[in-house]
């Protein structure tokens, strides 16, 4: 049985069509001048209304990164190696997409706001926007976390609408961000001006600032660039066009890999999808191994509240909160004009993951163990 994630994902070349098309009267904006008299009918209406929805998706992104990062620091790496890779891979592209929405806030006049207090969410908690339907949880690596992640990544029904507020997917609510950049461009552009893309180039990251694996960076400078980017986050999470492939081997000509819903659904079922399985369907293809016993068995959600102050388990946490408030400053610096700072965010990472293991080494108090809480250092 081989459980590398790697190995085990298709090598075909797939075409598939992209993430749901826009309404035809949209796709015509982008084909056509736009016509006299053209209104906007979208949910988001203003371009102070824009920036605001991308500062929620940058929160969004984000804040699905501690929960997926919290259930891989739990993991036994040797006994869960095929779901070690899943979920890390995840990870990585979440960050991407973090950085992704970035670059479209930036290009649109915005800036992201990524070391403020209240940037990372107390969990629980539902998702930044969403219509509140469940919570997401720092917890260890469990069935419930896996079901968890996969209500996170559920894709959007084919006739579900766009939802810029109290969405129930995040399908949902990019495609209202869809609908609003091409609305209030053309509306802009109908009025006289450049369109809404007028933000400094400068403040674009780069591919080659970026490191992390999955999918590739996209710098936006015109609405197609963001239309785009779009894709990618939307296509990485839900697949593409209705079936298991990300957006990556249509966009970029990189190897199939599947999407993060699929992704985790064969840690789930404990079994890889072959590549012209059902999206409706469970995996049929090669059985992997998933040992749910072979993880650190970390509290749910703790806090730095949880432990007397200036004992060594208080000190342990608000250490980790430290390293994970520096990587918060480095993001934001990198987002904020000086894209090139992104790689110092790479040792970072690597303090954040060894004090985490620190902290799974620590007892509680309670009978389980300590772990990374994920709060604001000022």
């Amino acid at each position: 049985m081989n459980n590398n994630y790697a190995t085990q994902t298709s090598r075909g070349r797939l075409r598939q069509r992209l993430i749901r098309p826009l309404e035809p009267a949209l796709q015509a904006l982008l084909l056509s001048p736009v016509p006299e008299g053209f209104r906007i009918g979208g949910t988001i209406k203003t371009i102070e209304q824009l920036r605001e929805h991308l500062q929620t998706a940058v929160e969004l992104e984000h804040s699905t990164i501690p929960v997926y990062l919290t259930t891989l620091y739990t993991l036994d790496e040797r006994k869960n190696q095929f779901a070690c890779q899943a979920i890390q891979g995840v990870a990585m592209e979440e960050m991407l997409h973090m950085i992704q929405v970035c670059n479209i806030l930036n290009a649109v006049g915005g800036c992201p706001a990524i070391n403020k207090p209240d940037f990372i969410p107390k969990y629980p908690t539902p998702l930044p926007h969403s219509d509140d339907a469940f919570l997401v949880s720092l917890q260890k690596f469990s069935p419930d976390a896996i079901d968890t992640f996969l209500k996170i990544e559920m894709p959007a029904g084919k006739c579900a609408p766009p939802e810029a507020n109290h969405y129930a997917t995040i399908g949902q609510f990019y495609h209202a961000i869809r609908i609003a950049l091409v609305e209030l461009d053309a509306h802009n552009r109908l009025h006289g001006g450049p369109g809404i893309f007028t933000g400094d180039p400068a403040r674009q990251v780069l591919p080659e600032h970026y490191y992390g694996g999955g999918g590739k960076l996209l710098p936006v400078h015109e609405l197609q660039d963001a239309l785009l980017g779009i894709e990618e986050i939307v296509g990485q999470g839900e697949g593409v066009d209705g079936t298991i492939i990300d957006t990556d081997s249509v966009l970029f000509g990189q190897d199939v890999e599947y999407a993060h819903y699929f992704r985790f659904n064969e840690v789930k079922y404990g079994r890889r999808y072959r590549p012209d399985d059902n999206a409706k369907y469970p995996p049929t293809g090669p059985a992997v191994e998933v040992d749910w016993q072979a993880a650190a068995d970390m509290a749910p959600n703790p806090k730095m509240a949880d432990y007397p102050e200036g004992s060594p388990v208080w000190k342990q946490t608000r250490e980790f909160n430290r390293i994970y408030t520096s990587l918060l400053d480095q993001l934001h610096i990198a987002c904020n004009g000086q894209p090139a700072s992104l790689s110092g965010a790479i040792p970072i990472m690597y303090q954040l993951k060894y004090q985490a293991q620190a902290l799974l080494n620590l007892p509680n108090g309670r009978g389980g163990r300590a772990g990374p809480s994920f709060e604001y250092i000022a």
